[in-house]
This record gives C-alpha cells, sequence and structure tokens, in this order.
C-alpha cells in the first residue's frame, strides 16, 4: 500500500480497565456494554479499516473498533476534513474513551525538496501549514501530527540539507511548543519512496537530537524501517529517547501482523516492556477483503497483544 494512498493536548491514553466496560455512544443510543477486553497497548486503526462491519459513518467504525477493544484511532487526512465533521468525530473519540493519534501536518511540503534547498517559501509554507495543524489539533484532542520532511536536493551534500531541515524544524517546533504538540519526524524506505531527504533512523535521530524540542520526535513506521534497515529492536533501543510514535504494517504486502516476516508479538512486547504508553499507529492494508479480512486484523492484533 502506497503512502500517498494514506495521505489525502491528547486525551487521556484509552482505557485501562480489563472486562466489560460501558460507554455513551454519539449516536443517539443510550449507553451501551462493551464486551471485548481493551488491548493492552495502544493500537490505532484508520478509517476505512472496519468498513464492513461498521458501515461507512466515521463515528460507527469509532464505535465498532471501541466495541473489539481499541482505545486509540489514526487520521491522516484530518486537517482536510470540514470543521464539523472533525468536531464531531473528536466527540465521538471522547465518549468512547479513545485517544488521537496523528494527522498528517503537512500534506503540501511532504514530496518536494521543501526542507532540503533551504528555500525562504517553501519555508512559510511549512511553518504555515504548523499554525494551522495547532487549529486541527485543538479540535480533535491531537497531540501528535506527522511531519515527512519532503525529497532530497540533488545538487547539495547531504549536510548542508540536513542543517536547513533542522532550521526549518526548529522553527515550526516553536510554534507547536506553546500548546503541547509534538511533530513525529517519519523515514520513509527508499524502494517505495526513492530519494527522500529522511530514509534511516539514525538520520531521524540525529535531526531530532538538533533541533532539541520536545515538540520533534520520530515517528518509528515498522514497516519502512524493515525494508530500510532491519535490525528494528536494536534501532528502536537506539532511537528510544526520541521515539514519540509508532507505526505498524508487515513486510512483504503492508498488511497486518503475522502475515509478514516481522516478529510483531517480540517487538510489541519490547516496546510495552521499555515503557511505552503512547499509541501504535496501524497504517497498513487488510490482507484479505470483507468481513474476514476485517476479522483476521483484528485477530492478528489479539495474538500480537503483549497483555
Amino acid at each position: 500500500m502506497d503512502r500517498r494512498s494514506f495521505i489525502a493536548s491528547a486525551g487521556a491514553l484509552g482505557v485501562a480497565a480489563a472486562g466489560a466496560r460501558a460507554v455513551l455512544t454519539n449516536t443517539g443510543s443510550s449507553a451501551r456494554a462493551i464486551d471485548a477486553q481493551p488491548f493492552s497497548m495502544h493500537f490505532a486503526p484508520h478509517f476505512g479499516m472496519f468498513m464492513h462491519h461498521a458501515g461507512d459513518d466515521p463515528v460507527a467504525q469509532l464505535e465498532f473498533a471501541a466495541g473489539e477493544g481499541f482505545t486509540a484511532w489514526e487520521d491522516n487526512g484530518m486537517s482536510g476534513r470540514p470543521v464539523a465533521d472533525q468536531e464531531r468525530i473528536a466527540r465521538a473519540m471522547r465518549d468512547l474513551g479513545m485517544t488521537m493519534g496523528v494527522f498528517v501536518l503537512n500534506p503540501s511540503t511532504a514530496w518536494g525538496a521543501s526542507f532540503s534547498r533551504n528555500d525562504a517559501g517553501d519555508r512559510r509554507t511549512f511553518l504555515d501549514e504548523a499554525k494551522a495543524a495547532v487549529d486541527v489539533a485543538g479540535r480533535v484532542n491531537a497531540k501528535w501530527m506527522t511531519v515527512v520532511p519532503g525529497t532530497r536536493e540533488g545538487r547539495l551534500d547531504l549536510g548542508y540539507q540536513t542543517a536547513y531541515a533542522v532550521d526549518q524544524l526548529r522553527a515550526a517546533a516553536e510554534i507547536l511548543e506553546p500548546h503541547g504538540l509534538v511533530m513525529v519526524l517519519e523515514p520513509l524506505n527508499p524502494r517505495n519512496h526513492p530519494n527522500m531527504l529522511l530514509a534511516e533512523m539514525a538520520h531521524a535521530f540525529e535531526i531530532c537530537r538538533a533541533v532539541d524540542s520536545p515538540s520533534c520526535k520520530i515517528l518509528c513506521d515498522l514497516y519502512h524501517q524493515q525494508i530500510t534497515e532491519g535490525n528494528l529492536i536494536p534501532n528502536i533501543d537506539a532511537c528510544w529517547d526520541e521515539i514519540g510514535y509508532f507505526q505498524m504494517g508487515d513486510n512483504p504486502g503492508r498488511n497486518e501482523p503475522t502475515t509478514g516476516e516481522i516478529n510483531y508479538a517480540n517487538v510489541f512486547a519490547h516496546i510495552k516492556r521499555k515503557g511505552f504508553e503512547g499509541v501504535l499507529g496501524m497504517e497498513h492494508g487488510n490482507s484479505h477483503a470483507g468481513r474476514d479480512g476485517e476479522r483476521a486484523v483484528i485477530d492478528a492484533y489479539r495474538s500480537c497483544d503483549p497483555a
């Protein structure tokens, strides 16, 4: 699944109680019992992942996911939704006790050399995106926002490009810090996305250390990193202090865990042992179509959940 297909103060992190719980839905019904035990980690589906069970309505999809034990959600395209839809989704998530994960901060500057060539116009555009993201985050109770730092500039040494990106990200961090918001930089693999400025975890670590702000961290997408460099657990450990968010997808195929080569049961257990309490976004497809495919996704996460 191509990364582009996903692009079009956080609340309390989920519900810790096991067993049955009651929530108030946002569709006019009274409080209903949810029987599924919450997952022990904040796995976050996205809209469309369970539409064969829940239908097209976003709130119905949230309610279905909560009923299956999911305590978080992410929506890369949230900033492009009408304000009324953003507010409706936020109300439903609050009523369901769900945490909002990432949306994409910079859809218009993610795919060109907009961080690496020291262009004043590129910087203004990105900083305008950061200011707009503050408003979106406030409406949907989000804390984390994905930033893809564009492509490389072929006529400049990488060191210069990195320094220019650091300057631009530091300016954005000054916008986000007063609001307690965090942009998470996502390295993308060079097989699916050649010539990106950011591909390796070590490079992301270097940039975050140079920006030196709590509002600039790493989004460790385990699908991309398996393709780019593998060595997942050692790289997680090496970058731990700068990782703010995780996303998943198995390789090959970019579908749910257990469909490829990554031992997600071990990876999730390692992340949990290290004390991670944030959101892990399910940025992948379903390996099978229809209701059976959706049930397979849920079962895969149950089998890998380090409860």
